[in-house]
């Protein structure tokens, strides 16, 4: 009867036992729930280049230089914004979100980035940490490399930083937003011109560059707005290694473009622009010439960069 009245003891004394590590492990759990939630805990990703990085699951402190365009649209504001010549030279299209931030040199010395006590640094490609240089950053605040190569494909980039800083289900709301948004504007064009074709040009320091067919600006005016591309575009796009390539007067005077979108950087008096070849393009002799300072977005690419360049568009080809 003895051992009976011990066995019973010591079995409900068992039950008690697993009834409370249960209780302990559905209250863990419950609270790795609760923080995951609540966004309070860290994240480890995988960079472009293979480092697995712990980032904040909410990060307030970010330095993304030269990724403005991308942290803005996502409703963050950088702790500093990329600049050169010593904070004279900025983005200026970003100025009206970014007016209030301190600018950081775009070679990203180490004691700038160390003095913002950022808690995430955003690297744009794998040139911009070559050598020594991730692991100098990292030990000031979590590094993370967007992409392996420096690239036009805005979208994903767009994409990876939303995941990394927290903000992925808006990163996909602007994605939507956009798109939308060059479907309404190419359809307005295409039954204002029709399929007439079009460029973008980038005068600075008396030399012409031309965009190429699928990057910067040309990825906005071709891909997006479904612009007819020129001949001569196509055959420099072939051979491009950057997103402007160099232009002659000579070989732009044979642009079969019958729209022409300029990026004046050298001002009303270029010297250039008076010369007799230029008068005798077709789309600068047929007034169908569109004329932008070196302040907007032309020069650029990203959510909102491209959606100013599809205002200036529509803008300019929509009557």
């Amino acid at each position: 009867m003895k051992n009976r009245n011990m066995k019973s003891i010591l079995f409900i004394c068992l039950l008690l036992v697993i009834t409370v590590l249960a209780a302990c492990g559905n209250n863990n759990s419950q609270e790795e729930n609760d923080n995951t939630e609540n966004g309070s805990s860290e994240r480890t990703l995988t960079d472009a280049i293979g480092n697995e990085v712990t980032v904040p699951a909410e990060p307030k402190s970010i330095i993304g230089s030269y990724l403005e365009d991308d942290l803005v649209a996502l409703g963050v504001t950088p702790v500093a914004q990329w600049s050169i010549q010593e904070g004279n030279g900025v983005q200026d299209y970003l100025q009206e979100y970014l007016k209030e931030v301190p600018t950081i040199d775009s070679t990203l010395p180490y004691e700038a980035v160390s003095s913002f006590t950022p808690d995430l640094v955003l690297m744009s490609s794998a040139s911009a940490v070559e050598g020594a240089k991730y692991d100098q950053y990292a030990k000031i605040a979590p590094t993370y490399v967007v992409a392996k190569e420096n690239n036009n494909d805005w979208r994903t980039r767009l994409q990876t930083i939303g995941e990394v800083v927290g903000k992925k289900e808006e990163a996909e709301k602007v994605l939507s937003d956009y798109n939308q948004k060059a479907e309404e504007a190419k359809t307005k064009i295409q039954e204002s011109i029709k399929d007439e074709s079009a460029a973008a040009i980038w005068l600075v320091s008396n030399q012409l560059f031309i965009v190429g067919e699928n990057v910067s600006s040309g990825a906005v005016l071709y891909g997006d707005l479904g612009l007819k591309v020129p001949e001569v575009v196509k055959e420099i796009s072939a051979t491009a290694t950057g997103n402007w390539s160099t232009i002659s007067l000579e070989k732009l005077a044979q642009l079969d473009a019958d729209h022409l979108f300029l990026i004046n950087s050298d001002g009303e008096g270029a010297e250039l622009l008076k010369d007799s070849l230029w008068s005798n393009i077709p789309a600068v002799k047929n007034g169908n010439i569109y004329e932008y300072g070196p302040d907007t977005s032309w020069l650029y690419s990203g959510p909102i960069a491209n959606t100013q360049i599809i205002d200036d568009v529509v803008e300019s080809l929509v009557k």
